[in-house]
């Protein structure tokens, strides 16, 4: 899919140098990735905190893969 987005250079050319990616989507795509796997681990963190979980096994195994 193609988007017309406004990034900021220096941060764009920052996470490119971090990550080693070799194109500009590359970076893109691995900073959405890493946004949503942080973002579920927070949301993941507030529900063990805050209540008792009713997780079966086939539930911890796909928040292993990130597929929750």
């Amino acid at each position: 899919m193609r988007s017309t987005i406004d990034i900021d250079e220096k941060l764009l050319d920052e996470a490119k140098v971090l990550t080693k990616a070799k194109t500009k989507k590359e970076v893109v795509n691995l900073s959405l990735k890493e946004l949503i796997r942080k973002k579920k681990r927070e949301r993941l963190a507030v529900l063990f905190g805050s209540l008792v979980l009713d997780l079966e096994l086939e539930d911890v195994e796909r928040l292993r893969k990130d597929e929750f």
